[in-house]
């Protein structure tokens, strides 16, 4: 009976119409509704004829269209399915898998982006990845039971490359999902088979990988090898064209340029075999049908120089963009890999991974803080410059966080561990960045798209111009083969291609070590296009902390008032109270002898000096009591109306003096504001809660634009559509907490105080690591300097091409030079996109 039961679970429901008379199973309406139960009532699941639906696979499976499926033994896989837009694109995947042979059913439901797929053997269900990825969408098993690794690729020079790769390994049965980013230089790979396979697939494609976790030293010996190849290329032709000035004879020479050919070409012929049988053309395809191309019409010299060009270019571009790479692989190495662990009375050396939270390490001064966490004991100055991008240290005592990777100045520190290596703000800077440079940007999105369809164009172009003139007697067959082989490496679109990632890379890997984190080349460039900036006030232009801003004193002088009020309030936590002890604090001004303290509930508080009742609190309170404010009547409003919040000191018959308190403005807002102006920042706009004097003072202090006063959190986000209404692209600058909804309606969401919140790195676009604005203004210089850069790359690239172009059909252009005019372009592209690493 048991068994029957979990049997009648583990089925689903077919449509009412579908099922003979004698099943009963659930109703229609269970069955439409995708989040409610559609399981049968317990009357029913009674009955021993019933077959009930689970709740999870009736979300996805809904009503299954196909009669075959059987309801009583079928193995039902879930997939999550990425990419899709709209309904019409469930439909697509579900009317191609349906289609398939030994596919019984296939269900998509766009509301959970899920798939649910019933085949007639195991097996099938490892081909629905591939099958759901030609359509252009990507699917992952919900019950993954793959390894997923991360691997370092070495020898891509350009973004077909990687396609190469992720269309040679995807024909491997044991290979689920590929990933290869050119921009970072990383796949990842989930397969069924060990990281040895993977990487001879990778070798048998033309190039090498290496497990990120791996120190294998095979890829830097390859390097080495490759390097050797093109030197002894190089050797080999100028063997050759000395000879053909010195009488050598021919043979020896086309000896010399043959073999030049060969070892110089071996990787490129090896990688463009495996491109041409995984259906892409990319440059090693056009390279080498131009060397052998030369070959066959007898240019051996132009042969020889096109590969050792192309191989000498290309250990120039794998060097250079692996430079650019290198920008946040430096983090990695900013945290030390022991830490100094207390236990009992002794200290014990430790990796970082054994490492628990809760236990206590110390960091010696000038050591590196090996782990998060919060101070137990000591005091020491801080440089937090890897985290924070702060160019001054940090004072931090008993209780104040400290990161990993930052340096301690001077004194001793016991810290206790509040984060596992893998937590930690440094980790997760690396990973959060990573993610970001392997985030296409519209731009590179673009190109990649333009070089899918422009190559293969080009290809047919260059076969037309090979065959089609000397067919109508316009020329010899060699003359037009050597003008279509020019062609074929003149119009490579490689330079235009790396145009745009390579300095996404090189540009936010500048931003992470400078504190601020983009998270993708996608809000990099709306950076650029930022027109007004929203800014909260409390904590984001202003301490969020308040100060004493004003004494005013009726009666006595000003440290006997303050002396009396810091008596009433020392015993208080409230933020007000706080402010006027260390107002006090500073001033070394000492509280008097009190008792009977008292809270007065929402107006104050008192204590009782010398045998006096005195009392700290809203000018209400002495309102209550009829006590004349006298002379300071004026004195009050003036406070009031420039958004200060008011304590009045005095007894029940007479007012000593008002203190003023107000929320300070941050010592570097003005000047930031400043500066955003001066980069172009048209209009910088402030949204507060506080009342219209505070925000009118606070924004002639700092120099803002305009300001919305007297805001509910949703109040913030129609300020958003009011300036977005008018044209703007606008971003919004806050905590990343209490401002998500304005965050998330900005056109660019940007936080603060990322290194210690959590949920700022993840809600917000650009992060800003320190708790300041100062990196805002560098923010968007860069995104407009990488924007400018990326410009500058695409008009260099195309107008290099179009000249070359010009000059191959009057025969001015050889091969050499037009291998020359490429992979010059695409050096000259990756140099020029490296000065974004360097920018200031």
């Amino acid at each position: 009976m048991e068994e029957k039961k979990k049997q009648q679970q583990d089925t689903c429901c077919l449509s009412q119409t579908e099922l003979d008379e004698e099943t009963s199973c659930c109703s229609t309406n269970a069955v439409e509704t995708e989040l409610e139960d559609p399981c049968c009532s317990s009357a029913k699941q009674e009955e021993p004829a019933s077959t009930c639906c689970s709740t999870e696979q009736a979300a996805t499976v809904e009503a299954a269209s196909s009669a075959s499926f059987s309801t009583t033994n079928e193995h039902i896989e879930e997939y999550n399915i990425k990419g899709m837009d709209c309904p019409s694109c469930a439909a697509t995947i579900e009317k191609s898998l349906q289609k398939t042979e030994g596919i019984h059913f296939a269900k998509v439901s766009y509301s959970t982006g899920k798939l649910a797929v019933g085949a007639e053997r195991n097996e099938m269900y490892e081909q629905i990845p591939k099958q759901v990825r030609k359509l252009g969408f990507e699917a992952e098993p919900v019950s993954q039971h793959t390894h997923l690794e991360t691997y370092k690729i070495e020898g891509m020079d350009c973004s077909s490359c990687a396609k190469t790769i992720e269309k040679h390994l995807s024909k491997n049965k044991n290979v689920t999902e590929i990933h290869v980013n050119f921009s970072t230089g990383k796949m990842n790979v989930g397969h069924s088979t060990t990281s040895k396979e993977i990487v001879k697939e990778v070798q048998r494609a033309g190039f090498d990988a290496a497990l990120q976790s791996s120190d294998s030293s095979e890829p830097k010996e390859k390097g080495l090898f490759s390097f050797s190849a093109t030197a002894l290329s190089g050797t080999l032709l100028a063997f050759g064209f000395v000879g053909s000035f010195i009488a050598l004879p021919s043979f020896w020479v086309t000896a010399f340029y043959a073999l030049a050919i060969l070892i110089g070409g071996w990787k490129p012929a090896r990688s463009a075999f495996y491109a041409i049988k995984s259906g892409s053309l990319d440059m090693n395809v056009l390279m080498a049908s131009a060397a052998i191309g030369a070959a066959i019409i007898g240019e051996w010299f132009e042969g020889a120089m096109v590969v050792w060009l192309f191989a000498l270019g290309n250990t120039l571009q794998n060097r250079s963009i692996e430079r650019t790479r290198e920008s946040i692989r430096s983090l990695m190495n900013l945290a030390p890999s022991e830490a100094t662990v207390k236990e009992g009375g002794q200290l014990v050396q430790k990796a970082v991974e054994h490492v628990q939270i809760g236990d206590v390490i110390v960091v010696k001064p000038g050591e590196k803080v090996p782990l998060d966490g919060d101070i137990e004991a000591g005091e020491s100055s801080l440089n937090q410059a890897p985290i924070t991008g702060e160019s001054l240290p940090v004072d931090k005592t008993t209780g104040d966080p400290v990161f990993a990777g930052t340096v301690n100045e001077s004194g001793s520190l016991e810290v206790k561990v509040t984060k596992l290596v893998k937590d930690t703000a440094i980790a997760k800077i690396i990973h959060l960045v990573e993610e970001a440079q392997e985030k296409r940007a519209p731009t590179q999105a673009f190109f990649d798209k333009f070089a899918s369809i422009y190559t293969p164009i080009v290809f047919s172009l260059a076969i037309a111009v090979m065959i089609l003139p000397p067919l109508v007697g316009l020329g010899s067959w060699g003359e037009w083969l050597y003008k279509g082989l020019a062609l074929l490496v003149v119009a490579c679109p490689c330079a235009l291609v790396i145009s745009t990632p390579v300095a996404i890379v090189s540009a936010i890997g500048n931003a992470a070590k400078n504190g601020v984190l983009i998270k993708g080349g996608t809000f990099l460039e709306k950076a650029g296009a930022i027109k007004a900036m929203a800014f909260d006030k409390t904590g984001t232009l202003t301490e969020g902390k308040p100060k004493v801003a004003e004494v005013k004193v009726a009666k006595g002088s000003r440290e006997e008032l303050v002396a009396i009020a810091t008596t009433i309030e020392e015993y208080s936590t409230h933020p007000i109270a706080q402010a006027i002890t260390s107002y006090a604090k500073e001033r070394q001004i000492v509280a008097k002898k009190g008792e009977a303290f008292k809270s007065i509930a929402g107006k104050g508080a008192q204590a009782t000096i010398d045998g006096v009742d005195y009392f700290a609190g809203k000018p209400k309170l002495f309102e209550e009591w009829s006590v004349s404010f006298g002379d300071m009547e004026g004195e009050l409003d003036a406070l009031q109306q420039e958004g200060n919040t008011l304590v009045v000191v005095g007894t029940r018959h007479e007012i000593l003096g008002i203190i003023a308190v107000a929320d300070t403005i941050r010592d570097i807002t003005v000047q930031s504001i400043q500066s955003l102006k001066r980069v172009g920042v048209e209009e910088v706009v402030m949204l507060t809660g506080d009342n219209e004097g505070t925000a009118k003072r606070i924004a002639g202090e700092t120099g803002i634009d305009r300001y919305f006063a007297e805001l509910l959190p949703e109040d913030k986000v129609t300020a958003i559509q009011k300036l977005q209404a008018e044209g703007k692209q606008v971003a919004m600058i806050g905590d990343g907490i209490n401002d998500a909804p304005a965050l998330a309606t900005s056109d660019l969401g940007i936080a603060m105080g990322g290194a210690g919140t959590d949920s700022a790195m993840e809600t917000a676009d650009i992060v800003l690591m320190a708790d300041n604005l100062e990196k805002l203004p560098h923010t968007i210089r860069l995104s407009r300097k990488a924007l400018s850069i990326i410009k500058q790359n695409v008009w260099f690239s195309l107008i290099t091409k179009f000249a070359a172009l010009l000059l191959i059909f009057p025969g001015f252009l050889t091969l050499w030079m037009a291998v020359l005019s490429d992979t010059g372009a695409a050096l000259i592209v990756i140099l020029n996109s490296m000065r974004l690493m360097r920018q200031k």
